[in-house]
């Protein structure tokens, strides 16, 4: 019997005496067994975090640096065997996967040359009143103190790379949190840490259960919370924590649209081929996926065929099968949840245009029409291979029934126009705008985050680390300016 995963306390080795296991969705098999941490050890990183703050904080940027570019390094060596353990805890298609990887890689690299530059500080003269006669502001950035990183079960290398690499970056110590889920690629993360020279105690990784994080999200010795999931539990933390500083990454609804101008033949087969993949990848279990397409009236009737087809070609099975497009959802349960929401959709009126089937934890790419405007797929997050499409009159129409939505992640709107691509990211409630492409595109280095119910704060290496600090100005005095 193999072994159980062992979790990363205060950057060594540890078991606990419980265990859970981790399972394939798509055929059930045990993907590893993994260690619980007791109440005992949480204790102890979180203390072992809360001592080392401040030599963290002082630790030379080479070191940083060196650790970050390790990390990278070694994830590029590693990449096919965690990308298949990706694959397996998360139910993800390998060639998803393996694209996971790659960005992860990304994410550290940018950390690290992030780091080189970080804290250089900037100058103020203040003697533009007599007061400040002989006065230089100096602002630099510091620690607010140990990150509690929440991890969710979608990305489960890159979005806790994007939690550990700015804390490192900043010289934070860190305790990440991996979804229950699929915790193994962390814990993989956490080999590749152990072989870098940061501090004894920077870093932990637990794979502690949902129901004990209330405790460590009260922590005082915690003060910074980087949450990634799902709306009603990262609001209750920012509830239940007001006094912290919260980055609440949380759901999206995704909206592509597709305005008159953008007409050709090349122009609508472009789109179409976009929105079908960026619908259903990673088994639409991503918070900026397609879930609404919403097209230009003149476009509607040519553009709606050419989705419905481009879905239908989406390679629907294993994987582990690098041919495989969609995947299952990341249990069977997630999969009856969607299942239902297209099911009561059907029922008040919505048409099926193809899918709508599922089978076990797989459910099939699907597209509705006709949708009205108050069934749960209509309001609310998906999270699964499903698109709405509807038609509008015109761009201002288009761009309110993006805004029709309680979500703001990101939203794309496919035109040549630059003056609609300006007037696109004013009026649009979101928080990023993607031009002649779905909503799906993020570059790692981007700041990413929501308006309105998806979240606070911005992700995005550079963006983290100013979320991770604040600025404390030094003045100087009786200098001969």
């Amino acid at each position: 019997m193999t072994a159980p995963h062992a979790f990363w306390l205060a950057g060594r080795e540890a078991t606990g005496e419980e265990t859970f296991d981790v399972t394939n969705s798509w055929d059930g098999r045990l993907v590893g067994t993994v260690s619980v941490p007791t109440e005992a050890q949480v204790e102890e990183a979180v203390a072992a975090a809360h001592a080392v703050r401040e030599e963290f904080a002082a630790t030379p940027a080479h070191v940083r640096t060196a650790a970050l570019d390790h990390v990278a390094k070694r994830l590029t060596e590693r990449a096919e065997e965690i990308a298949q353990l990706i694959s397996a805890e998360n139910g993800k298609p390998i060639k998803w996967a393996r694209g996971e990887v790659g960005r992860a890689v990304s994410v550290f690299r940018w950390a690290a040359e992030e780091a080189r530059r970080f804290n250089a500080g900037d100058a103020q003269r203040l003697d533009t009143d007599a007061g400040g006669t002989g006065r230089l502001a100096l602002t630099r950035r510091f620690p607010r103190g140990t990150v509690l990183g929440i991890a969710p079960f979608n990305f489960p290398l890159n979005l806790s790379a994007h939690k550990v690499a700015p804390a490192i970056a900043v010289g934070a110590p860190i305790i990440l949190k991996p979804a229950p889920a699929t915790p193994i690629s962390s814990l993989v993360l956490g080999e590749i840490l152990a072989e870098t020279d940061l501090p004894a105690g920077s870093w932990s990784v637990l794979p502690v259960p949902n129901d004990r994080m209330p405790a460590l999200v009260q922590d005082e010795r915690l003060p910074v919370i980087s949450f990634t999931g799902s709306g009603p539990v990262g609001w209750s933390i920012l509830d239940s924590a007001p006094r912290k500083h919260v980055t609440l990454e949380l759901g999206g609804n995704g909206a592509a649209v597709v305005l008159a101008d953008w007409s050709s033949e090349e122009d609508l087969d472009w789109a179409a081929q976009r929105i079908a993949t960026f619908s259903n990848y990673q088994g639409g279990q991503s918070c900026i996926s397609v879930q609404r397409v919403i097209a230009d009236a003149s476009l509607y009737e040519r553009l709606v065929p050419k989705v419905v087809a481009a879905v239908e070609a989406q390679v629907t099975g294993d994987p582990s099968d690098a041919a495989t497009d969609v995947g299952p959802l990341v249990s069977e349960d997630a999969a009856k949840r969607v299942e239902s929401w297209v099911d009561e959709a059907v029922e008040k009126g919505a048409t099926l245009l193809t899918g709508g089937k599922r089978d076990g934890a797989t459910y099939a790419p699907t597209v509705l029409a006709d949708v009205p405007a108050d069934v749960t797929i209509a309001c609310e997050e998906v999270f699964g291979p499903v698109l709405t499409i509807t038609k509008a009159e015109g761009e201002e129409a288009a761009f309110a029934a993006v805004n029709d939505s309680p979500y703001g992640l990101q939203a794309g709107v496919f035109t040549h126009d630059l003056q609609t691509a300006f007037r696109a990211h004013r009026a649009l409630e979101t928080g990023g705008v993607i031009i002649g492409d779905v909503p799906s595109y993020r570059a790692d280095q981007m700041p990413y985050g929501g308006a309105k119910q998806s979240g606070v704060g911005r992700e995005g290496v550079r963006y983290a680390m100013d979320d991770y600090t604040y600025e404390r100005v030094l003045v100087l005095t009786g200098l001969a300016l």
